[in-house]
């Protein structure tokens, strides 16, 4: 399966039900961000998948040009290694819905981005899209696809040019059917946007 390897996952609920993918933020592991699968709704399927290349104790989803930039030929390689995963467990015909925090929030974009048509929809996480990253950001990229955006405001770790610029993608020029949250945190996800994301999966 490429040269990255079998992916690493961990998983929740019914088999047979629609997927969730979770995707962690850089530095982390499936490990941690399976346990948002409990304040989900019990009637899906849930996988955290560990990002493919070691980095200081934990894993990422790409090589970084910078904080929220990924280096175009590394996030291809680990989409296309992640595709080839998912072709397996969520054959055509199984809804997929992509989840991802911080970096794992630019991975989803960018998957979201390279195949619209392939998802039932994505939640980006306090984080970036990918832009200038080798993904299409066209205007009306994606018309219809259903999208949650959560941003905290007092993020600093993701610069703030790019979660602005995400948002104002996401609600406007991308098409894509946009529920979006803003919270007085940091990058962490607040209580509140966590609730919305259940309500917004159970829709």
């Amino acid at each position: 399966m490429s040269a990255f390897g079998a992916p690493v996952v961990a998983t929740r609920g019914d088999a047979e039900g629609p997927l969730v993918v979770l995707l962690h933020g850089r530095g982390s592991h499936e490990g941690e961000i399976i346990g948002l699968a409990d304040a989900l709704p019990d009637s899906l399927s849930y996988a955290a998948v560990r990002a493919p290349i070691a980095e200081n104790g934990g894993f990422a989803w790409f090589a970084n040009r910078g904080i929220g930039r990924p280096v175009p030929q590394s996030l291809r390689a680990t989409m296309d290694w992640f595709t080839q995963w998912l072709d397996e467990v969520a054959p055509p015909g199984r809804p997929v819905f992509l989840v991802g925090f911080s970096g794992g929030a630019a991975f989803a974009g960018g998957l979201l981005l390279d195949d619209p048509a392939r998802y039932a929809g994505g939640a980006i996480l306090y984080g970036t899209l990918p832009f200038e990253a080798g993904v299409p950001t066209d205007a009306g990229r994606l018309v219809g696809v259903p999208v949650f955006v959560a941003h905290g405001e007092h993020d600093r770790v993701i610069p703030r040019e790019l979660l602005d610029r995400t948002w104002d993608y996401l609600t406007t020029g991308s098409g894509a059917s946009a529920s979006t949250r803003s919270d007085p945190v940091g990058h962490g996800i607040a209580p509140g946007a966590l609730t919305a994301l259940a309500a917004w999966l159970n829709a």
